[in-house]
């Protein structure tokens, strides 16, 4: 990679770590970004476009990771039983060990930076998407999994657990362990082909 390549990645890393930190602080804000990365406004712009624009890509990155997680965890997996626990797990530790990742992306759920950005998201999400509808297919196929649309079947498998996250990220009593040994089961009877 070029010098000036390199640096311009390196200076986009330090303005998305700042974005999150800044986050995590409460002062989700240009000025706490600039003052944190050590980097102009003008280069935040070259960068992103605008501020909205560097707030989608945090949300971009965090949700990739999260979803890298769950893919990798998933296509380990060899029954449809096991692949459910390990989209449970991975999400559960991606939560409790990236909060602040984690509850950027739940705090984004509603922004109001995500629609313009929404075509780049979703590209992001399609290829990290399509792999587990590839694990997904043939267990579907084989009848073990109920066949519903794919949002549905997103919405069994990660739903309870983006809703449990959310909650653990505010109230942080919630026992996510006595979750990750509970919710696998109850999810894969919402999902098995009974």
């Amino acid at each position: 990679m070029p010098v000036k390549q390199r640096r311009g990645e390196e200076t986009k890393q330090r303005l998305l770590d700042a974005a999150l930190a800044a986050h995590e602080a409460g002062d989700f804000t240009v000025q706490a970004v600039t003052a944190t990365s050590g980097v102009s406004l003008g280069s935040l712009y070259h960068h992103f476009g605008s501020f909205d624009g560097l707030a989608a890509a945090l949300y971009s990155r965090c949700m990739a990771d999260l979803l890298d997680r769950i893919v990798a965890a998933l296509v380990r997996t060899r029954t449809t039983r096991s692949g459910v626990r390990a989209v449970v797990t991975a999400y559960l530790d991606f939560v409790a060990g990236q909060p602040a990742k984690a509850r950027f992306i739940h705090a984004s759920a509603y922004a109001g930076y995500l629609p313009a950005h929404a075509e780049t998201i979703a590209d992001m999400k399609r290829q990290r998407m399509a792999r587990m509808a590839a694990w997904l297919a043939p267990h579907v196929a084989a009848g073990s999994i109920v066949d519903l649309p794919d949002p549905l079947t997103e919405m069994l498998l990660i739903g309870p657990v983006a809703e449990l996250s959310r909650r653990w990220l505010n109230d942080p009593a919630i026992d996510l362990a006595a979750a990750a040994k509970h919710l696998p089961d109850r999810i894969w009877a919402s999902l098995r082909n009974h």
